[in-house]
């Protein structure tokens, strides 16, 4: 059966005429008549006869065109998904980021997101930076967020870095140090409060140590979780190596203070990262756009 004479043939029914037929397919009179009678050679029954300005459908035609009911409503309703999905209006994104930018970053990001497309899903998923970019290149996400030193950067991703953060050594109102000046081998005297082993803070922290020749940080109190870390040292106990992201908002409200470390100058890269050469969907596209923003 030719299904676009089937298709001609449905609006002709539903409309009752032929000319609002073609005026609504945008295709000439002539054309859907002569497909029209084309598929009644096809299947060698009568659709319809002329009735007046309109037309008659003949029993089977009026069955025929019930049945093309059940088929053609459900295929616009395939193209109208299709289409939002392209527009990106419907959809699911799925975000692998590290710790820094899944927590500080990426909720207001979202939120910014979801305001204008409240119908896309999205999936956050918060893990090192090793697996964000293993999900990215096993197609588990549609792109990765970064914070940390550029070395980790796969070749096989496209980069796009946002912003530089920079790190702080911070300590409590009440210690020595606050709002003061030392030296990085006083600094590091300090005992430390720090996330555990592995996180990309703290390695940079030991790094630094190397570079300097001079003994690893004193991790006195350890914890998985930054907050727990934070309050630690809100507490008066030790300092600790952090993204000015996460306790810029404490430093302001006096909660914790700043020890500026002689020639001691780090960040981390806040980077966006899609496959290399993959055309983004319009959805991610969007989202991109809001972060640069």
């Amino acid at each position: 059966m030719n299904i676009h004479a089937l298709r001609l043939f449905y609006y002709v029914a539903e409309t009752g005429s032929v000319t609002k037929a073609a005026a609504r397919l945008r295709i000439s009179q002539p054309a859907v008549t002569s497909q029209i009678k084309r598929l009644e050679k096809d299947l060698g029954l009568p659709l319809c006869s002329p009735s007046g300005r309109g037309i008659s459908l003949t029993p089977f035609g009026t069955e025929l065109a019930k049945q093309a009911g059940n088929l053609f409503p459900y295929e616009e309703r395939i193209e109208e998904f299709v289409e939002d999905y392209r527009q990106g209006r419907k959809g699911k994104l799925r975000i692998a980021a590290t710790y820094l930018p899944a927590n500080f970053l990426v909720p207001g990001w979202a939120a910014r997101f979801k305001a204008g497309q409240p119908e896309m899903e999205i999936e956050i998923t918060t893990t090192n930076s090793t697996h964000a970019f293993e999900q990215l290149q096993r197609h588990e996400a549609d792109v990765a967020f970064y914070g940390g030193g550029a070395k980790e950067k796969p070749e096989d991703v496209d980069w796009l870095e946002l912003f530089e953060d920079e790190l702080w050594f911070v300590v409590a109102p009440s210690h020595p140090f606050a709002n003061g000046t030392v030296s990085l081998p006083e600094m590091m005297q300090e005992p430390f409060v720090m996330r555990e082993e592995g996180s990309s803070t703290r390695e940079r922290l030991v790094s630094l140590c190397t570079t300097y020749g001079l003994k690893p940080p004193r991790v006195t109190l350890q914890f998985s979780g930054l907050g727990e870390v934070i309050r630690s040292v809100m507490a008066g106990y030790g300092a600790n190596f952090i993204s000015s992201l996460a306790v810029r908002d404490y430093v302001e409200w006096k909660q914790l203070c700043r020890v500026q470390v002689e020639g001691i100058q780090l960040s981390n890269h806040i980077a966006v990262c899609t496959r290399k050469n993959e055309t983004l969907s319009a959805g991610l596209q969007r989202f991109i756009d809001i972060c640069r923003e």
